[in-house]
């Protein structure tokens, strides 16, 4: 069993190679904001029925849901080098922060950015973390594989910031950091000092909750020791 990460986030790569497993990467090319819109029910906060978990599962089912049908229909692209012998637990996830009744995602924009980070010093918001993953088969001898099974899930961790002083967001903004990142912040490099707490898994501010991704494999009958790479590489 390998784990295919949907994203070419180096802090969820990072955060999985400090859990004992290297995924192999593969990067969705999902349009974010056109999901988003298409939501049938409308985006929350902005007069629609939606929930912030809502918005984040659905982007990560649309990432995870892409990269599927590529290795299932054997695109030569995506499955050059993906072990033929093995099943894949393939994962997407998304992040987005609810703050002040908004759902923002990254700000791109150094002015988006600056403004943002203003708003959260002194206060505290919700990090919302979408997660998707799908059971996949090992490939025939044609290389297609088939979709076993599927499930979604999501995490919500309040983070409070510290008293963030106009300088500081300044050198932050200017750093590039905060542009790249769901809610122009990160805990776990640049922006770590200015969280001074949160209240649930960190590994979900991070962008991809631990706990509650071995949940999603124990749902899909997958037994989460053998995805470690140690255990891969003795048998």
């Amino acid at each position: 069993m390998r784990l295919v990460l949907a994203s070419k986030s180096p802090a969820r790569r990072q955060t999985l190679e400090n859990a004992g497993i290297t995924p192999i990467i593969r990067i969705s090319n999902v349009d974010e904001d056109a999901a988003l819109e298409a939501l049938p029910d409308g985006r929350a906060f902005s007069g629609g029925s939606t929930t912030p978990a809502d918005e984040v599962t659905v982007l990560a089912h649309a990432k995870c849901g892409s990269i599927v049908d590529l290795v299932c229909a054997a695109n030569p692209d995506i499955t050059a080098d993906l072990p033929t012998d093995e099943e894949l637990f393939i994962v997407g996830c998304d992040s987005m922060l609810e703050i002040n009744g908004t759902m923002v995602g990254k700000p791109r924009q150094p002015d988006i950015a600056r403004e943002r980070i203003a708003a959260m010093r002194n206060t505290e918001a919700i990090l919302w973390t979408g997660h998707h993953g799908a059971r996949v088969s090992r490939a025939d001898e044609h290389g297609r594989r088939t979709l076993i099974d599927e499930v979604s899930a999501s995490a919500a961790t309040t983070v409070r910031f510290g008293d963030i002083s106009d300088a500081e967001i300044e050198a932050y903004v200017a750093s590039g950091e905060p542009l790249k990142v769901a809610g122009a912040f990160t805990i776990d490099a640049l922006g770590g000092p200015f969280v001074t707490g949160i209240d649930g898994d960190h590994h979900s501010v991070v962008g991809i909750s631990l706990p509650l991704l071995r949940q999603m494999a124990i749902q899909l009958g997958i037994f989460w020791p053998d995805l470690w790479d140690h255990r891969r590489s003795n048998q």
